[in-house]
């Protein structure tokens, strides 16, 4: 998920709304507002990002790690 608006540079947290398109571009409310919801790269509609708990970068809990290595091995 991107964490910038690609319009105007508006910073989107992982809670923040923002919309997408099939190409997952990137805009804040306002700026798809003014685009119509259309993306201006590939004229898809834009539709509302799904919101995001935690960044996908951060560790699973232990239990799940441990699973995984023990099925990798």
């Amino acid at each position: 998920m991107k964490s910038t608006c690609e319009r105007c540079s508006a910073s989107l947290g992982l809670t923040d709304r923002a919309f997408i398109c099939s190409f997952e571009n990137t805009f804040c409310p306002q700026c798809a507002e003014q685009l119509e919801h259309r993306c201006p790269s590939c004229q898809a509609e834009l539709v509302q990002r799904p919101a995001r708990t935690r960044s996908p970068t951060e560790v699973p809990d232990q239990g799940f790690k441990a699973k995984l290595e023990k099925l990798l091995v």
